[in-house]
């Protein structure tokens, strides 16, 4: 069989050649003892793009936003935070874990969260309750399929941590997708945190890396001792920064492409018997899809069925499929898809809607 049709991630993406060849390249130097040189590249194109004053390498997007909890909280603080946002739900517990803290748990609509609200749980300081250290957003988010936070709610969001002192970091992983999708700079969307991250193996392209980035000189000194106890401080760095240097480059606009077929997902999603979508919600490039009762299968199911047709998507929730465009896939694999679909569905259809079965 040829190549499968991975929709599982915009993670799964193969460094292009050009990129190797850049990586191949790159000057290289003992990052911990005297720095790499292409490691401070990326630092300074990065911080630059995001309008911040530092940046801090490291391998995960989960370590960025490690990086910055540990840097800006001591244990037992509260961090209020979003109830489906990838900081709490896909990171292992590490808030818990690595730093002692616990959550303020909201709802949003879209995983926006309503300043009003934020200001209503951060704790006035009391000797009997824990201190908010930190109020968490993410950009986009992820388990709201993708969505662009509005600008206007950051802002709204950030003027409320300003004017109560608590700091506010922004989970960026997929920054560059809102950007390419809203037509708003990054460095705008930074402007409202004090701390953010962005992932360059996601849709940028690159086998490793990412960044976290802030204006505060202390905040960077307290990051850099909570990487090193972490494990992220790397040597010969420059190989890996290489690559997220190219992505950041050159990997940027071509996201509306991604965003273009993930509409045209959505649409062919929508006219399958057996799935729930709705193309006009799609902004980015993750498309959810809620698989029916009368399909025939749950979303574990249909994920083993579709894999044997030589397409990977990944099911979040028992009844929920979740499939990311991404560089590495294209028209090709998205007309895979629905005859796989087709196949899978449609008969399954035909034969529930013809009475001869229970």
């Amino acid at each position: 069989m040829s190549r499968a049709s991975d929709f599982r991630s915009d993670t799964v993406t193969q460094p292009s050649e050009a990129m190797r060849r850049a990586m191949l390249a790159a000057e290289v130097g003992d990052d911990v003892l005297d720095g790499d040189p292409t490691v401070r590249r990326l630092e300074v194109a990065a911080a630059d793009w995001l309008g911040k004053r530092h940046a801090l390498f490291v391998p995960s997007g989960t370590m960025a936003n490690q990086v910055a909890l540990g840097a800006w909280t001591r244990p037992g603080d509260e961090v209020v935070v979003e109830r489906d946002a990838h900081i709490l739900r896909w990171e292992a517990g590490a808030m818990g874990a690595n730093h002692g803290l616990q959550a303020v748990t909201l709802w949003g609509e879209f995983g926006v969260l309503d300043p009003e609200e934020v200001r209503s749980v951060i704790r006035a300081p009391y000797v009997h309750a824990p201190r908010t250290g930190l109020v968490c957003v993410e950009q986009t988010h992820m388990g709201a399929g993708g969505k662009v936070v509005p600008l206007e709610k950051l802002r709204a969001l950030h003027a409320v941590t300003l004017e109560l002192g608590v700091p506010l970091h922004m989970d960026g992983a997929r920054l560059a997708n809102a950007v390419v999708a809203a037509g708003i700079s990054a460095e705008r969307y930074a402007a409202c945190a004090d701390s953010i991250s962005l992932c360059f193996s996601k849709g940028l392209g690159a086998p490793v890396g990412s960044v976290v980035c802030a204006d505060d000189d202390e905040w960077l000194e307290d990051a850099r001792v909570v990487r090193k106890r972490l494990g992220g401080w790397m040597r010969q760095a420059g190989i890996l920064a290489a690559g997220c240097l190219y992505g950041l480059e050159r990997n940027v606009q071509r996201l509306a492409e991604d965003h273009a077929l993930a509409r045209a997902l959505a649409t062919v999603l929508y006219g399958m018997p057996g799935l729930d979508t709705v193309p006009e919600a799609v902004q980015t490039n993750i498309v959810r899809a809620d698989v029916l009762p009368d399909s025939g299968y749950d979303a574990p199911g249909l994920v083993r069925a579709l894999a044997a047709e030589g397409v990977l998507v990944s099911n979040l929730e028992p009844t929920t499929l979740r499939f990311v465009t991404h560089m590495d896939v294209g028209p090709s694999d998205l007309e895979r898809l629905e005859q796989a679909l087709e196949k899978l569905l449609g008969a399954r259809a035909r034969q529930n809607s013809g009475g001869g079965l229970p």
